[in-house]
């Protein structure tokens, strides 16, 4: 692994011994085919299957591939921060193991940072006809009043903030994913909360996305569980839980780093 890779690529993985290594072979051959200078690490939340075993091979094998390790199972939340805050890239993208929306999408996002973006949240709904397979009825109904809730308790205005695929630009990471305390499905809704209160540019950018039906989010449960989050990241605010990051407007960087000319052959 280089010194300095421009790129970090985060993948939380929990019992991923089936998809993991179809996954991380689609993300080499494109970071390799586009001369990228990359670091891929794979966040095992304490998997009982061989997760662990597959990404050290990978670890050994390639060199550019990272194993980290959450002390036992701890949530996608908890993973993520886990990944990001380790990250030694310019820019950093986290992406799911079943690769709902292929890492081949990933320089739309980067090409939104390129365009002044402080993060890039991919979006199967800000344009529906790229998705390859949707989730049932049920779900997207469940999914749009969770929309409607964020909305109005957290003045988030995108249409979808839980696809697992956003980029971020170092500093932007940095500033926003040590004050996360959300550590389960609901942290997406967190971090652009508080990327929103720092004044962080975010865009949302149309990806394609195909609905995994071996998905382990349970759309009652689970959505329960999420909005009791958004609860909690209102009341956190409210209460100054995070007020330890000196929350403030940030004013644009004209030092941060540039994304290289042309992201499909970075180098």
């Amino acid at each position: 692994m280089t010194a300095s890779p421009t790129f970090s690529i985060v993948i939380p993985a929990y019992n991923e011994e089936e998809r993991l290594g179809p996954t991380l072979d689609r993300v080499l051959a494109f970071a390799r085919g586009n001369g990228w200078r990359a670091e891929i690490i794979v966040v095992n939340d304490g998997s009982r299957d061989r997760t662990a075993e597959i990404v050290r091979s990978y670890e050994r094998n390639t060199g550019i591939v990272r194993l980290l390790e959450n002390p036992g199972n701890r949530g996608k939340g908890y993973s993520v921060r886990h990944g990001v805050l380790n990250a030694t890239g310019e820019f950093i993208l986290f992406t799911d193991a079943d690769m709902s929306s292929p890492i081949e999408e990933a320089p739309k996002l980067l090409q939104a940072l390129a365009g002044g973006a402080d993060i890039a949240i991919g979006s199967r709904w800000a344009r529906s006809e790229l998705q390859t397979r949707r989730q049932s009825l049920a779900r997207q109904f469940l999914g749009r009043v969770f929309n409607l809730l964020l909305r109005l308790l957290l003045r988030l205005d995108f249409k979808d903030t839980q696809c697992g695929f956003k980029a971020f630009r170092r500093e932007a990471a940095r500033a926003v994913f040590p004050l996360q305390r959300v550590e389960g499905w609901g942290f997406d809704p967190e971090i652009l909360f508080l990327a929103n209160q720092f004044g962080f540019r975010m865009v949302e950018v149309p990806v394609r996305w195909g609905h995994d039906t071996r998905t382990r989010i349970n759309p009652l449960l689970d959505g329960a569980r999420m909005v009791s989050d958004m609860l909690l990241i209102r009341w956190n605010s409210i209460s100054g839980k995070y007020s330890g990051g000196c929350l403030a407007r940030v004013d644009p960087k004209p030092e941060r780093s540039p994304l290289p000319t042309d992201i499909n052959t970075a180098a």
